[in-house]
């Protein structure tokens, strides 16, 4: 009887976790930046990997971009297979990045996405440029043949500011570039291949 009294508290407290961890979560998505709309699928050769960065530029970022600082993102890739009883392989670690700047003579945005062979795309609108800037379009992971069918992996993906350091004399001038604390959390998905 003690066991069935511990085992269902221990599933209330377990269920009232798990909705405040929900919550907290929704919440901090609503006023931070964070990773939405992750997608895992295949071409015929390759695991991809598709997904929005949301609520990354703040006012500060684009007054400095306007003032001719490029904004840079890191994106972190994980890919890894969960093993049972054992301890879990890496398989893939990538890091890329977005960069976005702006040219104040032809008033345009320049992205330059690293994943697709530094591609470079320019935009007339900050609109266009920021849903260029924050994509993953189609990340090639990992090869398919690499994987083994009916195996559960785990992939992981997380989205920094990378923060150039200035010489000392623009800190004065620019001093709001060392408020910019931008990072996601990572954004995790389970499947089976």
């Amino acid at each position: 009887m003690r066991l069935l009294i511990s085992l269902f508290t221990a599933l209330i407290l377990f269920t009232g976790l798990a909705e405040n961890q929900r919550t907290f979560t929704a919440e901090a998505q609503e006023i931070g930046p964070h990773l939405t709309d992750i997608i895992v699928t295949t071409s015929d050769t390759h695991l991809l990997l598709f997904g929005e960065l949301q609520e990354s530029l703040t006012e500060e970022m684009l007054e400095a971009l306007h003032s001719g600082i490029p904004i840079k993102f890191l994106f972190f890739v994980r890919l890894i297979l969960n093993e049972p009883n054992w301890l879990d392989d890496e398989l893939v670690a990538i890091e890329f990045s977005h960069s976005l700047s702006y040219d104040t003579l032809k008033n345009t945005y320049t992205v330059e996405i690293e994943e697709t062979s530094k591609k470079k795309i320019t935009a007339a609108s900050l609109e266009e440029a920021k849903k260029l800037l924050n994509e993953i379009h189609g990340l090639r992971v990992i090869e398919l043949s690499s994987l083994i069918p009916e195996r559960t992996y785990r992939l992981k993906v997380k989205a920094d500011l990378y923060k150039k350091t200035l010489p000392m004399s623009l800190h004065s001038i620019i001093p709001f570039i060392s408020w910019w604390d931008f990072k996601t959390d990572w954004y995790t998905i389970e499947f089976t291949y």
